[in-house]
C-alpha cells in the first residue's frame, strides 16, 4: 500500500484535528500515524486511544502526542521479521508500517490484501515454447494461454503478490514481446517486473544467473505454467526453519497396490503386506534457494535445476521438500490445460 499520505499527522496536532483526520479516511483502516516534524514516525492513534484519553481528562485541544501509542508494531526496511507480521496479524492490526533505518515511513501494508510479507525475489520461468500445446501456443507463449479470465502466469503473479512479493523478475525468449506489453515494468499491479532475456535456451534454470543483482538473500523460482494454490509462506518458512541451501515444493503421489506384497528372501517368504500405499513425493517445479547457490551456476550456459540440485548435493549442502496439499498442475499438454479451466470455474463458482 504505497498511498498512505491520508493516514499521516503531525505529533502537534490537537485531538480534534485527530478525529477530524479519522472521520475523512475513505477505508475502514481507522488507524493514523503520527510522525514528527523531520518525518520520523513516533507513535499511532486510533479512535480507541481518543477515547481513553478523553478519559483521563485530556480535551479536545490537547496535543496526540501526550495520548498515541508509542510502542507500536513495525517491519524494518534492512530485516523484514515475518514474526512481527504474525503478531500484528493475531492483535488484529490491519496496518503495519515499514520503516527505515531512520524510522521513515517507507511503506504501509494493508494486513487484508495480503496472507503474508515474504523477503524474496521471485523468478518466472516463461522462456519456452509449449510445443505440446500447439497449435495454441502457434502465436501466444504458453504462460499468456488465458485461464479463466487472465492468462496462467498472471495467476502466478498474482499470487505472488498475495505473500508480499514485491521483487518479480520474468525469463523470457519465445514471443517475449507479449509477455512484456502485457505486464510491462509492473507498477499497475504496485510490483517491480524485470525481464531476463534468453538469447538461446539456458535450461530450467540458468538464465537466473543472468541478474547482476538481486535485492534478497533467498530467491524464489517457478515455472510460469503452474496452476497452483501453495501456500507460501509455509513454504519460506520450512526453508527458513531447515536452513537449506534449496527447498524443492514436492506433489505427494500415492501408488495403490491392488495385491499382497511380500518381503522375501531368496523363495521364503518372510513378511507380506495386504494393499499397501507408497507414497512418492515428485518435483512441483518450485524452489526456494539461498542466493550463494547462484556461484554453481555457469554463466550464459544451458542448466537445469536438476543439474544445480546435484551440484549442491555434491557440497554435501542440504535441500529438503516442502509438499503442496492444495491443488497443483503442471500445463503441459492440452488434458493439463483443459483440467485447469475446469478447476478456475470451479473457483469462480465458489466466491
Amino acid at each position: 500500500m504505497n498511498n498512505y499520505e491520508h493516514h499521516l499527522v503531525d505529533e502537534n496536532i490537537t485531538i480534534k484535528d485527530a478525529l477530524i483526520s479519522l472521520n475523512l479516511l475513505r477505508d475502514e483502516n481507522l488507524t493514523l500515524f503520527v510522525i514528527s516534524n523531520n518525518y520520523k514516525m513516533v507513535g499511532t492513534l486510533t479512535d480507541g486511544d481518543i477515547r481513553r484519553a478523553l478519559l483521563v481528562g485530556a480535551t479536545i485541544e490537547s496535543k496526540v502526542n501526550k495520548f498515541m501509542f508509542k510502542n507500536f508494531l513495525y517491519l524494518e526496511e534492512a530485516n523484514v521479521d515475518l514474526h512481527i507480521f504474525k503478531i500484528a496479524r493475531q492483535k488484529g492490526i490491519n496496518l503495519l508500517p515499514l520503516l527505515d533505518k531512520s524510522k521513515n515511513i517507507k511503506k504501509i501494508y494493508d494486513l487484508k490484501k495480503i496472507k503474508s510479507i515474504l523477503p524474496v525475489d521471485a523468478i518466472l520461468m516463461a522462456g519456452g515454447k509449449g510445443q505440446r500445446l500447439m497449435p495454441l501456443t502457434l502465436e501466444t507463449p504458453k504462460p499468456m494461454l488465458p485461464l479463466g479470465e487472465k492468462p496462467i502466469i498472471e495467476h502466478n503473479i498474482d499470487r505472488l503478490i498475495s505473500f508480499g512479493v514485491e521483487n518479480i523478475y520474468i525469463s523470457v525468449n519465445y514471443l517475449a514481446e507479449k509477455i512484456e506489453k502485457h505486464f510491462g515494468d509492473g507498477s499497475s499491479k504496485g510490483v517491480t517486473i524485470r525481464y531476463i532475456h534468453e538469447d538461446k535456451p539456458l535450461g530450467t534454470i540458468g538464465a537466473i544467473r543472468n541478474v547482476e543483482k538481486y535485492d534478497n538473500n533467498t530467491l524464489l523460482v517457478m515455472n510460469s505454467d503452474l496452476f497452483t494454490n501453495i501456500n507460501l509462506e509455509t513454504f519460506f518458512e520450512d526453508h527458513i526453519l531447515n536452513n537449506a541451501a534449496i527447498t524443492v515444493a514436492s506433489i505427494p503421489y500415492t501408488v495403490n497396490i491392488p495385491y499382497a506384497i511380500f518381503k522375501t528372501e531368496g523363495q521364503k517368504i518372510l513378511s507380506f503386506k495386504e494393499k499397501p500405499n507408497n507414497t512418492h513425493y515428485a518435483n512441483a517445479g518450485i524452489y526456494l534457494m539461498d542466493k550463494k547457490v547462484l556461484s554453481e551456476i555457469p554463466e550464459n550456459t544451458f542448466f537445469n535445476t536438476t543439474d544445480l540440485m546435484n551440484a549442491i548435493l555434491n557440497n554435501h549442502e542440504k535441500i529438503i521438500h516442502s509438499p503442496i496439499y492444495g491443488y497443483w498442475i503442471d500445463i503441459g499438454q492440452h488434458e493439463d490445460y483443459n483440467k485447469a479451466k475446469d478447476i478456475v470455474k470451479h473457483l469462480k463458482d465458489e466466491q
